[in-house]
């Protein structure tokens, strides 16, 4: 109320540097400004698949030679009350059904989820030209794959998916097989998680290990798939899986999940899915240098 007051008859007032801080390419400006970037840079929209989308646009960029090194930043997605009640009204958003106890809310392929958990977050990821003399990489990017579902609507395809995946895999040289570890969208959504096992199952991958990285953190959006890629390659680097928070019923029991306790895992190569709304897919397959 006191707050409301100070700005009575105020309302029109709106800091010039808005018109500036609210476009995406503001956060692409300040990223250039710190690190005195000169040369390639831009932002890529994807939805809640923007940070993935981000880490494969940058291994076009070094592949194509226009760069030797690239950053490609998962930037964190804010909401104001409008964005929360339009994904609530949706049925996207989860609901108040653990309003008393917060901690449960987050249930990614728990058969009592109910809808995504918002989390901040913001993750970075340096891709550079294979053979540099880099320190200490943590793996290297061996496939990718990005398929859209001709489809501007939220829903999920199991088609979309299931080629994102296959894609990757060939462009890896891999079969369904040689994957160790998978790290999946898993909003906690009722049709997003199970679509997403299905297309697991219909690539051959249901016996792989996997975790849920929004268990613990929520869904960043738009910086959820930097941020679980880098989840995974700090789990292939130290060889141990995080568990995921609330999986008290898993949807699919006979998966290889890691539920409440961390477990130890060697991984030689993995897998990280991302999708948004729009119809994307998108697929990493990462290997052990």
């Amino acid at each position: 109320m006191l707050s409301r007051e100070a700005y009575r008859g105020r309302e029109s007032f709106l800091r010039p540097t808005y018109a500036l801080s609210f476009m995406d390419s503001d956060i692409c400006g300040l990223c250039t400004e710190a690190f005195g970037i000169r040369g390639m840079a831009y932002t890529a929209g994807g939805a809640s698949a923007s940070g993935q989308l981000a880490v494969l646009q940058a291994c076009e960029a070094v592949e194509s030679g226009r760069v030797d090194v690239c950053i490609a930043l998962g930037a964190l997605m804010d909401l104001s009350y409008w964005e929360c009640q339009s994904f609530r009204s949706l049925g996207a958003m989860g609901s108040d059904r653990y309003a008393d106890a917060p901690q449960l809310a987050c249930r990614p392929f728990d058969e009592g989820r109910d809808g995504f958990i918002y989390g901040e977050a913001c993750g970075a990821v340096v891709v550079e030209r294979a053979g540099r003399k880099s320190i200490n990489p943590y793996a290297r990017l061996s496939g990718r794959g990005i398929a859209m579902d001709g489809n501007r609507n939220p829903n999920p395809s199991l088609e979309g998916e299931v080629e994102a995946i296959r894609q990757a895999l060939e462009t890896a040289g891999l079969r369904a097989a040689d994957i160790d570890y998978i790290n999946p969208h898993g909003t906690g959504s009722a049709l997003g998680d199970a679509t997403e096992l299905q297309a697991l199952r219909a690539s051959g991958l249901d016996h792989v290990r996997l975790n849920a990285t929004k268990a613990l953190v929520g869904h960043g959006l738009s910086a959820a798939g930097a941020v679980e890629l880098i989840a995974g390659l700090l789990q292939m680097r130290e060889g141990r899986l995080h568990p995921t928070r609330n999986l008290d019923s898993p949807m699919a029991p006979d998966l290889g999940w890691t539920g409440s306790e961390a477990a130890r895992h060697e991984m030689r190569h993995a897998l990280n899915l991302s999708m948004g709304f729009g119809g994307i897919n998108t697929a990493v397959c990462f290997s052990r240098v």
